[in-house]
C-alpha cells in the first residue's frame, strides 16, 4: 500500500490564506477508521514549507517510520510505514497562541519546547480514547501544562484598572485644590464679602461648563481607541497652531504653579528655621499672637494676642547676623536650590508619586488648623455699616478682578481632567461626578475664604496673600502648618518640573529624556525663573491672579469654546445664540485677563 503525499503546504486556521490552503491527504491510505483522528501527521515536505513560510511549521523531529504510530493504534502495519521513508512532522495546531508581527508574520506567542509539549498533550489525549474510557496513564503532569492553558482569577470586581464615582470625584478635588486655597481670605477683602461669594459661583459654573467641554470633544475624538489630549483636539480643529497654543498655556500655567510654589517654599523655610532659632536662644515670645500683614515683610506691624487687643511693637531697630544671612527675599530662595535642585534632574518621579497623599492631609490640617483659630479669635468680627469701624467688611470692592483672575487658577485643571476620566468605570457619569467635585472645590474654599475672613481679629487690609503671614514665626500650630506645606511642596515640585518637561521636551525632540544636558539646561532656566520671581516679587496673589486669568484666557474660555463652536458647524448644529453665548464666554475671559493689569 504506497503511501502519498500533498507537497502544498497547509496554512491551518490562520485566516484566508488563498492558494496557500489546501486539503491534507491520509498520512497511511491503510488508517482510515474511526481512530483516524490523529490528523496532526500529515506528508509536508519540510523543505518546501521552510521556503513558503518558516513560521508556520513546528521545528521538531517526527519518528522515520510509523511502527510507534502502528503499535499505539493496535495495527501491524510495519511494512506500510516502511515504504514510506519521508519523514512525518506533526502539523501545527491552531490553538498554540500566534500573534501577527509588524511585517504581516505569524508568529508563535511560546517557544519551541512549550509548543512541542502541547502537541504531544493532545497526540496522548487522542491515543487515551474517550473521557469515560480513559485513565490516567497517558495524561500529562499538572506541573508540565503549558502556562497559556492556565487562567488565574483574583478576587477583584474590577479587571481592568478602573475607578468608581468616588475614586474620580476625590481625585478631582486633591488636583484641583492648590496654593489658591491660602490666598482665599486675601481674595475675598479684594473683593468685597457678598462680590467674593457672588465669583465663587460664577466662576465655579463657567469653568466647570468648559471642562466638561474639553471632556466630550476628546471623548469623540477618542471613538476610534487612541488616548487623546485636549491639545490633540486643537490639532484636529484648529491645526498644528491650535495644538501648540494648547501646549504653551498648558506650559504656562505649570510654570505659574512652580513660581508659586518656589516663594511658598522659601517663605515655609524661612518661618520655620526662624521659629527653630528663636525657640533655641529663646528670642522668641511663646504668645500665638496674630499680626497685620500690610508692612511685611519689612518686619513693622502690629499684633493681635489672644484675644486682648493688645497692640504690640515688633519694630526691631538692631539687625542681627542670623537676620543677614537668612533673609526671606534675598537669602532663603537661594538655600533652596541646594535642596530642591537635585530632586528636578530625576529621570521618573516615581519615587514623588508617593507623597500624593499629603495633598489631601495638608488640606484637612488646613481646615482644622483655621476652625481652631476662628475659635481662638472669639467669633465673626464683621461690620457691614460702619466704614470707620476696624472690623468694617465691604460688599463690594473694585479690585474683584483679582479674585476672578485667582480663581482661574483656582479652579483650572482642564489640562489634567481627560487623564483622570479615562480611569472612570462609568464613563457616563463623567458630568456628574464632575459636578459634585468643582462644588466640593467650591465649598472648601468658601469655608477657608469667609471663614478666616470673617473671624479675623484685626482690620481686613491686614489680610495676607499667605494666609500663615497673619501668624507670627512662634505660633506653633502655624510653625506645624509651614512644616507640613514646606515637606508636601518639595516632594510635588519635582513632579510639576517632570510633567514640564515631557510636555516641552517631548513635542521637541521626541523624548521626555533626550539627554542629562536638555534637562539640566530647562531645570536650571526653570529654578532661575522661581528664584528670580521669589527673590523680586514675592507676592503669590499677584503671581496667581496673573497666571490663572493669562492662562484661562486661551485654557478656559477660549479653546473650548472655539472647539465646540467647529464641532457644532461640522455636524450642521449651529445657530446664532450658541454662538453669541460662547462669545460672551470667550469676553469674560478676556476682560478678567486685561483688569489685571489695572490692579497694579
Amino acid at each position: 500500500m504506497a503511501s502519498r503525499s500533498e507537497k502544498t503546504p497547509l496554512l491551518g486556521q490562520h485566516g484566508n490564506q488563498g492558494p496557500a490552503a489546501t486539503k491534507l491527504k491520509p498520512a497511511v491510505a491503510g488508517f482510515q477508521s474511526e481512530e483516524d483522528d490523529l490528523s496532526s501527521l500529515c506528508d509536508v515536505d519540510i523543505t518546501e514549507a521552510q521556503k513558503k513560510d518558516k513560521q508556520l511549521y513546528a521545528k521538531f523531529e517526527g519518528p522515520s517510520s510509523g511502527s510507534h504510530l502502528s503499535g499505539a493504534l493496535g495495527t501491524s502495519s510495519g511494512s506500510t510505514t516502511a515504504v514510506d521513508s519521508k519523514r512525518r512532522k506533526p502539523f501545527h495546531y491552531s490553538s498554540v497562541p500566534t500573534y501577527l508581527t509588524d511585517d504581516g508574520k505569524i508568529e508563535h506567542a511560546v517557544d519551541e519546547k512549550t509548543a512541542a509539549t502541547f502537541n504531544r498533550y493532545r497526540y496522548y489525549s487522542r491515543l487515551a480514547g474517550s473521557p469515560g474510557q480513559r485513565n490516567n496513564t497517558l495524561e500529562i503532569p499538572d506541573h508540565v501544562l503549558p502556562p497559556f492553558l492556565l487562567s488565574v482569577e483574583l478576587p477583584f470586581k474590577d479587571k481592568e484598572g478602573k475607578q468608581g464615582s468616588i475614586v474620580t470625584i476625590f481625585s478631582i478635588w486633591n488636583t484641583m485644590m492648590g496654593t489658591s486655597l491660602l490666598s482665599m481670605p486675601w481674595a475675598i477683602q479684594q473683593a468685597g464679602f457678598l462680590m467674593g461669594l457672588f465669583l465663587l459661583v460664577a466662576m465655579a459654573g463657567l469653568t466647570l461648563y468648559t471642562c466638561y467641554r474639553v471632556v466630550k470633544s476628546v471623548q469623540r475624538l477618542e471613538s476610534g481607541g487612541k488616548m487623546l489630549e485636549f491639545s490633540d483636539v486643537c490639532r484636529e480643529y484648529l491645526g498644528r497652531p491650535g495644538e501648540y497654543a494648547a501646549i504653551f498655556f498648558s506650559l504656562a500655567a505649570l510654570l505659574g504653579a512652580m513660581v508659586v510654589y518656589w516663594v511658598l517654599m522659601s517663605n515655609f523655610m524661612y518661618s520655620s528655621v526662624s521659629f527653630i532659632y528663636g525657640r533655641v536662644l529663646g528670642l522668641e515670645s511663646t504668645e500665638n499672637d496674630t499680626i497685620c500683614a500690610v508692612d511685611l515683610p519689612g518686619g513693622n506691624g502690629e499684633a493681635w494676642q489672644n484675644v486682648n487687643m493688645t497692640i504690640i511693637d515688633r519694630d526691631d531697630a538692631t539687625e542681627t547676623m542670623f537676620a543677614k544671612v537668612w533673609s526671606k527675599t534675598h537669602t532663603v530662595p537661594l538655600f533652596l536650590c541646594i535642596l530642591v535642585f537635585p530632586l528636578m534632574n530625576f529621570k521618573s518621579p516615581t519615587f514623588f508619586t508617593k507623597f500624593n497623599a499629603l495633598g489631601t492631609l495638608s488640606v484637612l490640617y488646613l481646615i482644622i488648623f483655621i476652625s481652631v483659630q476662628a475659635f481662638r479669635f472669639g467669633g465673626f468680627h464683621l461690620d457691614f455699616n460702619n466704614p470707620r469701624s476696624k472690623h468694617y467688611a465691604a460688599f463690594f470692592s473694585g479690585r474683584f478682578p483679582a479674585f476672578s483672575g485667582l480663581l482661574s487658577l483656582g479652579f483650572f485643571i482642564h489640562n489634567a481632567i481627560s487623564s483622570i476620566l479615562r480611569a472612570q468605570s462609568h464613563p457616563e457619569h463623567n458630568g456628574r461626578d464632575m459636578t459634585i467635585a468643582y462644588v466640593l472645590v467650591a465649598v472648601t474654599y468658601t469655608f477657608v475664604g469667609v471663614m478666616f475672613y470673617s473671624t479675623f481679629p484685626l482690620r481686613k487690609d491686614c489680610l495676607a496673600d499667605n494666609l500663615l503671614d497673619n501668624f507670627s514665626h512662634s505660633d506653633v500650630l502655624a510653625f506645624t502648618a509651614r512644616l507640613f506645606l514646606l515637606f508636601q511642596m518639595v516632594t510635588l515640585f519635582p513632579l510639576l518640573v517632570f510633567i514640564f518637561r515631557i510636555q516641552c521636551l517631548d513635542p521637541l525632540f521626541k523624548s521626555a529624556y533626550p539627554s542629562w544636558k536638555h534637562v539640566l539646561v530647562l531645570n536650571l532656566i526653570l529654578m532661575t525663573v522661581a528664584v528670580l520671581f521669589a527673590v523680586f516679587l514675592p507676592q503669590i496673589g499677584t503671581i496667581i491672579r496673573f497666571s490663572g486669568a493669562f492662562c484661562g484666557l486661551a485654557y478656559i474660555f477660549t479653546l473650548p469654546c472655539v472647539v465646540y463652536l467647529l464641532e457644532l458647524r461640522q455636524q450642521g448644529r449651529l445657530t446664532w445664540y450658541i454662538v453669541a453665548i460662547h462669545a460672551c464666554i470667550i469676553a469674560i475671559g478676556l476682560a478678567n485677563f486685561i483688569a489685571q493689569f489695572f490692579l497694579l
